[in-house]
């Protein structure tokens, strides 16, 4: 079905390499930040994170980058058709070419997932699925120019791109890592994604580490992840 129904939006998928799936709706209702005006999401697809977290924040403007040409479009119209249209703008661009006229509170990015893997042969799905680490690279350098001194950035990767990534922030580029959260299937399987938060900020006296799993066993959602999405999903 190519449109995903939520309690307060509907998010058409057409035309978009990347659909809707669990890593992005986990950072478009765990990304956190203290009242903010404006954020940036790198990468939006069907632009499901700015709906979210429209609905979570409603006073904040949110900008979306997309370098899939289709993909943009369809945010915009999804954009258009939702209750927050006046505070959702989609641009046409690359991270590299792209330049904001302020900075942000918050920057999110549900990345190409794939990172030094055998790529698709479809163009569209590669630049969808497949990062390279110059991608992560750019991403920290714009975090490191466009974000407010208490701002920050937070990613869903991974766990074997995350290690990298932290130490990239950390060490190339002096951004500080504030939070992470371990994602887990279930409760006594090892972490499949981690939620990395960094910023700009000084150095954290401590990390805040939590876990987060998403079944309790086989078909039976986890309590966590009811209640984190009850405010969007249907379902619940």
């Amino acid at each position: 079905m190519s449109v995903f129904h939520f309690k307060q939006f509907a998010v058409d998928q057409s035309g978009c390499a990347m659909r809707i799936n669990t890593d992005g709706v986990l950072l478009g209702a765990m990304a956190s930040a203290h009242s903010p005006k404006r954020i940036l999401d790198v990468g939006t697809g069907t632009g499901v994170i700015p709906l979210m977290l429209a609905q979570r924040f409603p006073n904040v403007r949110i900008d979306a980058i997309e370098i899939d040409a289709l993909a943009a479009d369809t945010a915009r119209r999804n954009f258009e058709g939702s209750p927050f249209a006046g505070r959702l703008k989609s641009w046409t661009v690359s991270l590299a070419d792209f330049e904001p006229d302020s900075q942000y509170d918050l920057i999110v990015s549900n990345p190409p997932f794939f990172l030094r893997s055998l790529q698709n042969s479809d163009i569209r799905k590669r630049i969808a699925r497949h990062a390279e680490i110059g991608f992560f690279d750019q991403l920290l350098v714009g975090s490191k120019r466009w974000l407010t001194p208490t701002g920050s950035l937070q990613v869903i990767l991974p766990t074997s791109s995350v290690g990298l990534f932290g130490q990239k922030a950390r060490g190339d580029y002096g951004l500080t890592e504030k939070e992470i959260i371990a994602i887990r299937s279930f409760p006594d399987h090892p972490p499949i994604r981690h939620i990395l938060r960094v910023g700009v900020s000084p150095v954290s006296p401590r990390v805040d580490v939590r876990a987060f799993h998403i079944y309790e066993r086989r078909g039976v959602y986890s309590q966590m992840y009811r209640s984190l999405l009850q405010a969007f999903f249907l379902a619940f």
